[in-house]
């Protein structure tokens, strides 16, 4: 990939082309070297010092350089970093030297001023309120970030660095979208007109290794006897669907599970912005498309769903119904395809069922309530779902069972429930526990020939 166009995106808004005062432009290295001094660096702004080294730095890169080669780029930036500062007469302390080379770096090889958040294993979240309110989740808990854009032009700038590689687009006539950074993590910016404090970025990030069922133990996200159950469930080809509210964990919580799929099988995913981590060697992963600055080619989500069923799937997962796409998610699971997983947002497990209707008759073909609501009781076997709480931790509050129809409503049995034993230091204690109720899959189960021992569905008490 040329190094061209990353020059040009990122570029400071304080760009003067490479012009001299008198409107003249820069030309080879050895008439920039007898210019006059710029002034001593002392006397400048770090911003006006940053502004300067950049511009000649990237006046001076070769645009045929390949970006993707990282550590021959930087080494070649480093040299030419040395070299300008030698000429001007600029003198740095090395922590001063370092600061300001990273963040050159940062505008031409990563993502500005976002770079050394993205790099911060202990940040979950990033959000860009416009240029000077950047904000993280760290530890559960948000908090103003020590870093700010120079301009609305430059975030513009920075977003459009991530959404252009994935050939995606966000201007007046589009000003949102959703997109992924390289390692996964999950992007949606908005922009003005709808957008009033400017160009808004929201960055859900993804570990570079994905979180194991041991970590979530070790979070006390779930306790050992469910997350045993849910193991067996998902080998022995049950289907479930994970939800929960905004931010509670919900792909994380899915990612696990898919750890549980033997290797042997074919998985198909299907995301509006490619961010599951699946381990496995057989995955085919499948990303919609929104249309083009024409109109045309949109792929949505109930489009790949339907194209799925044509690709010899042994399992389906979909990172999260939102639309029409649950009905086609619903005949699937009826159809042989046991085993499929999916996200959708939602307040419990109950009112999961709900929006699965309600975005079932969002698909326009008319089908009766109870047609509906039959496809559900037969298609969904259990419901995980996971809360945040106040004090910043994701816990599985309840695992449900969808027994069947009795008359026109669909009967749930809760097998496991998160039982809240106190406070510590700010801290909420508990851990999900059974409430004794035998679940009518273990049959399914034990057919798959794994065999739970009858404590793991005995009610015991969390300490």
């Amino acid at each position: 990939m040329s190094l061209l166009r990353r020059i040009e995106q990122g570029k400071d808004s304080n760009d003067d082309g490479g012009r001299q005062p008198d409107g003249s432009r820069l030309g080879s290295l050895q008439a920039r070297r007898v210019a006059p001094p710029r002034g001593d660096a002392q006397r400048d702004t770090y911003s006006d010092l940053k502004s300067r080294v950049q511009n000649r730095l990237l006046a001076e890169l070769d645009p045929s350089l390949d970006i993707t080669e990282v550590e021959t780029v930087r080494n070649t930036i480093r040299e030419l970093f040395e070299q300008i500062l030698s000429e001007e007469s600029i003198v740095l302390s090395r922590q001063e030297k370092h600061r300001l080379f990273e963040q050159i770096a940062a505008e031409i090889l990563g993502f500005g001023p976002l770079q050394p958040l993205l790099g911060n294993n202990t940040i979950t979240e990033v959000m860009v309120n416009g240029a000077k309110n950047i904000y993280i989740e760290q530890k559960g808990k948000i908090k103003r970030a020590q870093v700010s854009f120079e301009s609305d032009e430059h975030v513009m700038r920075i977003i459009d660095r991530i959404v252009s590689p994935l050939g995606r687009r966000i201007d007046e006539s589009s000003p949102y979208v959703d997109a992924r950074l390289p390692d996964g993590s999950r992007v949606n910016a908005v922009i003005p007109p709808i957008s009033l404090v400017g160009p808004v970025i929201t960055i859900r990030k993804f570990s570079e290794d994905p979180i194991t069922a041991e970590q979530l133990l070790g979070f006390g996200t779930i306790t050992p006897e469910p997350l045993q159950f849910l193991k067996a469930a998902v080998e022995a080809r049950v289907n479930m669907v994970v939800s929960g509210g905004t931010g509670s964990g919900k792909t994380t919580f899915l990612n696990v599970l898919s750890q549980f799929i033997p290797s042997d099988e074919r998985i198909i995913t299907v995301e509006n912005a490619a961010e599951l981590q699946l381990r496995q060697d057989h995955v085919v992963t499948l990303e919609s498309r929104p249309a083009n600055i024409e109109g045309r080619g949109e792929v949505t989500i109930r489009d790949l769903v339907v194209n799925t069923l044509r690709m010899r799937p042994d399992r389906i997962i979909v990172g999260e119904i939102r639309g029409a796409e649950a009905i086609d998610m619903l005949q699937a699971m009826n159809t042989g395809h046991d085993g499929s997983l999916t996200t959708a947002h939602s307040n419990g497990p109950r009112d999961t069922i709900s929006r699965i209707e309600t975005m079932a008759l969002m698909a326009g073909m008319e089908l009766p309530i109870r047609a509906i609501r039959e496809q559900i009781s037969s298609a969904v076997d259990i419901i995980v779902h996971l809360e945040r709480f106040r004090d910043g931790s994701r816990k599985v509050v309840s695992i449900t069972e969808v027994v069947g129809m009795e008359g026109d409503i669909i009967t749930m049995t809760d097998l496991f429930v998160f039982e809240q034993t106190g406070i510590e230091e700010g801290k909420i204690l508990g851990g999900v526990r059974s409430t004794g109720l035998r679940p009518n899959i273990l049959d399914r189960i034990e057919a798959a020939g794994i065999h739970l021992p009858p404590s793991l569905f005995s009610r015991r008490r969390q300490r």
